[in-house]
């Protein structure tokens, strides 16, 4: 049965009813799927973590491939579609809650599999949420194979100098290694979103490729990323002096000169630095005691 009229007839079996407020849109293009699968690559001795699995079309694909698949859903509406869906996949655990609440370590730790990833199609008002969470967290997962808004997608691959680029793509490539898979029309779901979406692939890194200083402090140097971007017509000098989530305990004259000596231009923006420049600024500037928040 094609995947459209399968889920039209769960949908209607269960009287169930999408929620805007959840995000909710099902794929339902079979091609697309198996992007997220290839692209995931479960094996036998996996655990696969998907969030959102709506009427459990993917989770059933990924449950034939993988050792183990934990499935993360909120509406308690969607439980009988989905125990209709995956009846007879013994491999399958589906809880109901919010991901972002769940003790996605101690899932992990107990599923007895070698490596844990993500595959998901996340539901759009929780996905940048639920990829900044798991990567801060530093869950140990091999790899995040999402979908999500195009322009989420483009950001988290963004290069510097791209219209696209700013402190999420920064935030992304700090943590992991970042590929576009797919591009992904509105047609591919039910109900349609208003507007296009892409699946991305994020390799969790073992360490960050930068040092940040003694200290590590990322918390800071994210929210100085943050400021950098925060007037993009301004100078990162001008971004980094206007107040705000950071404090600049220097003179923009300190500030020009301690650029200097790191061979950075002080009339440069931040969409032209990459992560190795923005992690060497924030030491120089942590190790002066030139920033604090």
């Amino acid at each position: 049965m094609p995947e459209i009229a399968r889920t039209r007839r769960l949908v209607k079996k269960h009287s169930f009813s999408y929620k805007k407020s959840y995000g909710q849109h099902f794929l339902i293009d079979e091609r697309v799927k198996q992007k997220i699968i290839d692209a995931c690559s479960p094996a036998k001795d996996d655990l696969i973590i998907e969030i959102g699995p709506g009427a459990g079309s993917l989770t059933k694909s990924l449950a034939e491939l993988a050792g183990k698949v934990c499935a993360i859903e909120i509406d308690a509406k969607l439980i009988p579609l989905l125990t209709e869906t995956l009846a007879g996949c013994e491999n399958v655990t589906v809880i109901n809650g919010d991901a972002l609440k769940a003790d996605i370590m101690g899932i992990i730790a107990g599923s007895g599999m070698k490596r844990a990833k993500v595959a998901a199609n996340l539901p759009y008002n929780i996905a940048t949420a639920v990829i900044a969470g798991f990567l801060q967290k530093r869950y140990p997962l091999e790899s995040m194979t999402v979908m999500v808004q195009k322009e989420v997608a483009e950001r988290l691959t963004a290069s510097p100098g791209g219209k696209n680029y700013g402190s999420l793509s920064i935030f992304a490539n700090y943590y992991c290694e970042t590929s576009l898979v797919a591009n992904v029309p509105v047609n591919a779901f039910v109900p349609r979103p208003g507007v296009d979406s892409a699946v991305v692939k994020l390799v969790l890194r073992s360490e960050p490729p930068v040092s940040l200083g003694s200290d590590g402090d990322e918390d800071l140097f994210f929210k100085m990323v943050r400021a950098a971007f925060s007037h993009r017509r301004k100078t990162l000098i001008n971004c980094l002096t206007v107040g705000g989530a950071i404090k600049i305990n220097s003179s923009k004259e300190e500030l020009a000169e301690i650029f200097d000596t790191l061979g950075i231009n002080a009339q440069i923006r931040g969409e032209a630095l990459g992560l190795a420049e923005f992690a060497g600024i924030f030491g120089a500037l942590k190790e002066g005691g030139h920033i604090y928040g």
